[in-house]
């Protein structure tokens, strides 16, 4: 058995690939072992003696359908956590996407002539502060400020109806006892 050493590396080199993807035809070992530049090599190639094997199969099937059962929940349980809850979702993360929220919820009901820009700062402040668990309890909060101000409204809007009245009644009490006086 000729030493086809020298060909296979000649001809790694000259098809760019490692000495293991080289395949020479054993068939015709007599014929290759007459090859020793890197010309009568190419040559070879050609001719179909000297062949690069086809990269080998790598196939992701395998992972592709764990990922998918993954997104459905499977293989995350106790035993599969090498992370810290932390590590695996960090509490940060968690509170940008619940601050964004809520402040883009003050935002929107501020830019619609909902609430004003009192109740909206001091709302701000308090998502700030970590007043506010969901978007649902910011409403809450929302709905109750609305109200309150509206109760308040409608105090001072009687209080000053009263008022009136009563500068009225004392107006016409004070005609009165002028008229009297001058009678």
């Amino acid at each position: 058995m000729v030493s086809l050493k020298l060909q296979k590396r000649l001809a790694a080199s000259v098809l760019k690939c490692g000495k293991n993807k080289i395949w020479l035809d054993p068939n015709e070992i007599n014929e290759i072992s007459l090859a020793n530049s890197r010309r009568n090599i190419a040559r070879l190639e050609r001719d179909g003696l000297i062949i690069k094997k086809p990269a080998t199969v790598h196939s992701r099937a395998r992972v592709t359908l764990r990922n998918e059962a993954k997104r459905k929940g499977r293989h995350t349980g106790i035993g599969k956590r090498r992370g810290t809850a932390n590590a695996r979702l960090p509490v940060k993360v968690l509170w940008m996407r619940r601050i964004r929220v809520l402040r883009r919820l003050l935002r929107k009901m501020r830019d619609a002539k909902k609430i004003d820009k009192h109740i909206y700062h001091s709302l701000y402040m308090l998502a700030k502060g970590n007043q506010f668990k969901n978007k649902r309890v910011l409403l809450e909060t929302i709905h109750d400020k609305k109200r309150e101000m509206s109760e308040e409204k409608a105090l001072a809007e009687q209080a000053a109806a009263r008022k009136s009245r009563a500068k009225a009644r004392l107006e016409r009490k004070a005609a009165r006892e002028a008229q009297k006086s001058q009678e």
